[in-house]
């Protein structure tokens, strides 16, 4: 073992692979083996660091941590940890919508939990650009007192751009960081970046100094040795963290139920790099505008073959903008051309990237497919490359989208046949080496579903984590660090959905989601009655719109019969009691509602309306 000067320029060690192990003291927080037992061929060594919690001077206060999105769910990344007055906040990300959620924009993460502590907030460490961990913090920042955010450039980027879209873009206080970089976040925290892969360049794990020991947050990541435009993942400084006695990792689990390791962008490059140059014809690649790094190698490869590229999507558009000006991408402006020039160019000269790859509804690829796109249409001799992975539950919306174009005479490329898409996220192998790297003591998966949150934890327990120290946690389940030890509490704090429909925030609750099911499941009957408000006698006939429940020409019979029924609720009701219009609403609603289930099996929403006169 040498030492050599760090970038801070503090002195660090550097291990030498097969090189004899130099004896030093134990450093606080960790214990050494001296002369570990040989083990037998197949069985794994022991650590040779056996890391134990540091001893926190008396009357420092407990660590809390918990999420408030991200567990049990992809997307709504966002947690908490608490030492006293300090409170440090990691991503606030949004979540698309389930089914179900009928109207809803996006879901971002419940910060009641923070309302009256918002000077504590010592910073918002955001760990890449994606939408599940950027997406919220345009909404919350005001709420939250406008916190210092801590990020990469390309991060804060992206950032500034979303925050433009909602305003009050100028009270933002973004701090560059680098790995090089070690913040004091209040008196009970430091932050210590560290690099690692993801598909978007700029992503890193945030190491946590606590008084209790160092607290690991992966982030999204993967393992990339062959990354593009970027450096490798920085295996030598996430080493060190094991060597000095790491107290807890929390680790990306989107991917812990796939084996082997994750592909590397690298190779998704040499595989686009073959069908741009050996396909004849124009060239339509959808994939997320959140890619960056396949967007980047997208349009260089066009250009070194003298293709032309239409970038097609507002997202695909504002990202480009920002990573190009930022100098994360590297093409001559020419490349880009728009709409009219596009359409002139020789078909092996032209090359679309869009979003779509999802097959969603209005996104520019299914736009295309269904020919409403203004400007491309789908001819014979047209590729379409599908560059990323399909999320789960919209495989037979891709499936349609891939027949459809097919159809239409396109040749299609997908990732289930050809390296056109690479993860970014961790696999199992990739995971176990994260674990034996930073050696912990505790393991809190993080990012994932609750099936994969487990697989996670059964990785950790193969590895040989006692079981004691792994925490499989609940969104808002606080997990409390003191000189005992770490444990998983029952205590919860409040992570109810928060949702964003057009520009009401929170606005919208699980009462309105019930009705716009039933609306969308059963449909809606109106029952519109005029009555004297004298006497309590009907006016007329009373009339009845049907939407989304039957055809109203094809259905005389019901309508009739419903319509009977109102007119014998209104002679039997008096007119004389002080609660008449609301008796009479919840008595046509009940009973015109049971009428039509007796007829059709089906309920829907009774909506009664009466006007006085």
């Amino acid at each position: 073992m040498t030492e050599e000067k760090g970038r801070t320029g503090q002195r660090k060690r550097r291990v030498i692979v097969g090189s004899r192990q130099t004896r030093r003291p134990p450093t606080r927080g960790e214990e050494r083996i001296a002369n570990p037992t040989p083990k037998k061929p197949g069985v794994a060594p022991k650590s040779r660091v056996v890391v134990r919690q540091l001893k926190a001077p008396v009357g420092t206060p407990k660590l809390r941590i918990y999420a408030l999105g991200g567990l049990e769910e992809i997307g709504r990344n966002c947690t908490v940890l608490e030492c006293g007055n300090d409170i440090v906040i990691i991503d606030i990300g949004l979540m698309f919508p389930e089914e179900g959620m009928h109207g809803i924009d996006y879901i971002i993460p419940n910060i009641s939990s923070l309302k009256g502590r918002e000077k504590n907030i010592r910073g918002i460490i955001v760990t890449h650009g994606h939408m599940d961990h950027v997406g919220g913090i345009p909404l919350t920042m005001e709420k939250l007192g406008w916190p210092t955010i801590f990020t990469a450039p390309l991060t804060a980027g992206i950032i500034k751009k979303r925050q433009e879209e909602f305003g009050n873009a100028s009270k933002l206080k973004i701090q560059h960081v680098t790995s090089e970089n070690r913040i004091q976040l209040g008196k009970h925290f430091a932050l210590e970046p560290f690099h690692v892969n993801h598909n978007i360049t700029d992503a890193f794990g945030a190491a946590l100094h606590t008084p209790y020991g160092t607290i690991l947050y992966t982030g999204d990541f993967k393992f990339d040795y062959t990354p593009v435009n970027e450096d490798p993942v920085d295996l030598s400084h996430i080493a060190s963290f094991g060597l000095r006695g790491a107290l807890m990792l929390m680790s990306d689990s989107t991917n812990a139920t796939s084996p082997g390791h994750q592909v590397s962008e690298r190779q998704v490059g040499q595989e686009m790099d073959r069908i741009i140059r050996e396909h004849e014809g124009r060239l339509i690649v959808g994939t997320f505008s959140s890619l960056l790094t396949r967007v980047g190698q997208i349009i260089e490869t066009a250009e070194k073959y003298g293709r032309k590229v239409l970038i097609e999507g507002r997202s695909m558009n504002n990202n480009i903008e920002i990573a190009q000006q930022m100098g994360y991408m590297r093409f001559k402006s020419s490349t880009i051309v728009e709409a009219g020039e596009f359409q002139r160019l020789p078909d092996n000269k032209a090359l679309v990237v869009c979003t779509g790859a999802q097959g969603e509804r209005n996104a520019v690829l299914m736009r295309i497919a269904n020919s409403e796109h203004r400007s491309i249409k789908i001819r014979k001799g047209d590729g379409v490359v599908f560059s990323s992975s399909v999320i789960p539950g919209n495989e037979r919306t891709v499936q349609s989208l891939k027949d459809s174009l097919v159809r239409q005479g396109a040749k299609v490329y997908h990732y289930d046949n050809l390296d056109v898409h690479a993860g970014g996220h961790a696999k199992q192998e990739d995971l176990k080496l994260m674990m034996r790297l930073t050696m912990p003591k505790y393991l809190v998966p993080i990012h994932g579903n609750r099936f994969m949150l487990e697989a996670h934890a059964e990785l950790a327990r193969e590895v040989g984590m006692p079981n004691d120290n792994i925490f499989v946690a609940e969104n808002g389940q606080v997990i409390t660090i003191d000189n005992s030890g770490a444990r998983l509490t029952q205590e919860k704090v409040i992570t109810d959905y928060v949702m964003v429909d057009g520009l009401g925030v929170g606005d919208v609750s699980q009462v309105v989601l019930r009705d716009r099911v039933q609306l969308a499941d059963e449909g809606m009957f109106v029952v519109i009655a005029t009555v004297d408000k004298k006497t309590g006698a009907l006016v007329g006939s009373p009339d009845i719109i049907s939407r989304g429940f039957v055809y109203m020409r094809e259905s005389k019979e019901l309508i009739e019969k419903a319509r009977s029924k109102v007119k014998a609720i209104l002679k039997d009701t008096d007119a004389r009691s002080p609660t008449f219009e609301d008796h009479l609403k919840n008595k046509i609603r009940n009973e015109i509602g049971s009428m039509l289930f007796k007829h059709t099996k089906r309920r829907p929403m009774v909506l009664p309306v009466i006007i006085n006169v």
